[in-house]
């Protein structure tokens, strides 16, 4: 099973898909279940959010997309957040979401560029 997080409304997240579908497609990958979540309508769990930074290797504030308007209303580059400040607000916010993410196991990557995939598949 490949999930990708996809915000359909994203070109590079549009982009990403498109290449998992690909790729998936050709050889030994091609019964590989592709399970595709819109996360705006469907926000993370704290426990989800988690569990990707742990796949990624990261801490949730590098999964932030820092250009977002709600990152700057909500004060979110305060150095003093900790890391469950954070995660509640992107629970409440999941615009803030780097998108994509795609998982493949025990491996994650976030697709920009969409290329970034190719070493987890």
């Amino acid at each position: 099973m490949v999930t990708i997080y996809h915000n359909p409304r994203c070109s590079k997240s549009r982009q990403t898909l498109q290449l998992l579908q690909d790729n998936l497609s050709k050889g030994s990958s091609e019964n590989t279940q592709l399970e595709i979540v819109e996360y705006l309508k469907i926000p993370l769990s704290i426990e989800q959010l988690k569990k990707l930074t742990t796949l990624l290797g990261c801490s949730i504030r590098d999964i932030i997309r820092t250009s977002e308007v709600d990152y700057k209303n909500n004060n979110l580059a305060n150095k003093d957040l900790t890391e469950d400040e954070l995660l509640i607000a992107m629970v409440q916010m999941p615009k803030l979401m780097q998108r994509p993410i795609v998982v493949n196991g025990n491996k994650a990557a976030i697709g920009r560029p969409p290329e970034n995939i190719l070493d987890i598949l």
